[in-house]
């Protein structure tokens, strides 16, 4: 699997084990950054990752910031993206079988290493169920259009 990555300031090191733990299961890890520690913007960095999913350059992706709220914030805000937060492997697992998550993020402030390892574990191995859940997505593309659900 193609896997785009990215991080901000806050999260260079757990990134980099991240994408260490995913090369070493047998995936192909795009990094699309920060590699630095220095302050930068969050909202350019899951935009570069959600983007290259929407474009099909990418299977999925990580994105890791403080929280993994503001990453995937900017993500959710490119149609066709459905970025979950989740601190521990359930509601990751959860993430992909009921809403088909595209991209898992979580935050560096927030857990460590072993934890962010198992939740994107459990994020990979777990497949979308679709049937009841199918509904529901289709509810949030007409979102995505502009369209009340409500009329």
């Amino acid at each position: 699997m193609k896997i785009a990555i990215a991080n901000d300031h806050s999260a260079v090191e757990l990134k980099n084990e991240v994408k260490k733990y995913l090369e070493e299961l047998g995936h192909t890890v795009v990094d699309y950054g920060t590699n630095s520690t220095d302050s930068v913007d969050y909202p350019k960095y899951g935009q570069k990752v959600a983007l290259s999913i929407k474009n099909r350059e990418n299977d999925c992706g990580v994105l890791i910031c403080g929280t993994g709220i503001g990453m995937s914030l900017s993500a959710n805000k490119v149609d066709g993206i459905r970025a979950a937060v989740c601190s521990e492997p359930y509601s990751a697992r959860l993430s992909k079988e009921h809403n088909n998550a595209n991209i898992i993020a979580f935050g560096a402030r927030v857990v460590g290493v072993d934890m962010a390892k198992m939740i994107v574990r459990e994020w990979l191995d777990a497949e979308y169920q679709a049937g009841r859940h199918a509904k529901r997505l289709e509810l949030l593309t007409k979102i995505e259009n502009n369209e009340n659900l409500n009329s």
